[in-house]
């Protein structure tokens, strides 16, 4: 068993929430905030991995064949397209600050009055 995929998880995970945390644009946080969920694809993929494994069609296999979780792979297909939904929205979020107040540091930004 390899932990490197577990350590490459971990890798993304800081570098994306050290970009988070230093960033001075709406945009780059966006992007790190990516960066940091590109980790849980590389967790979930790693966890549902199976050595020597096949897909998980079971159409003309003989019993006993190893075979890989579909539920994992279920789930990273459905992180990433929550993924690109919520960085589409942040982006759509962020280009309307921009257009609004003229500018993309978020110290730069007012209270917001509801």
């Amino acid at each position: 068993m390899s932990y490197l995929p577990y350590a490459l998880a971990v890798w993304l995970f800081v570098v994306g929430l050290y970009g988070v945390v230093t960033s001075r644009n709406l945009i780059h946080l966006v992007v790190c905030l990516t960066v940091m969920q590109s980790s849980t694809y590389v967790l979930l993929l790693s966890i549902g991995y199976v050595n020597r494994a096949t897909a998980p069609i079971f159409a003309d296999v003989p019993r006993g064949t190893r075979a890989v979780d579909p539920v994992v792979q279920a789930l990273t297909l459905t992180d990433v397209v929550v993924g690109v939904a919520v960085a589409a929205l942040l982006l759509a979020l962020s280009m309307q600050v921009q257009k609004h107040l003229g500018t993309t540091d978020p110290d730069e930004l007012q209270q917001m009055h509801g």
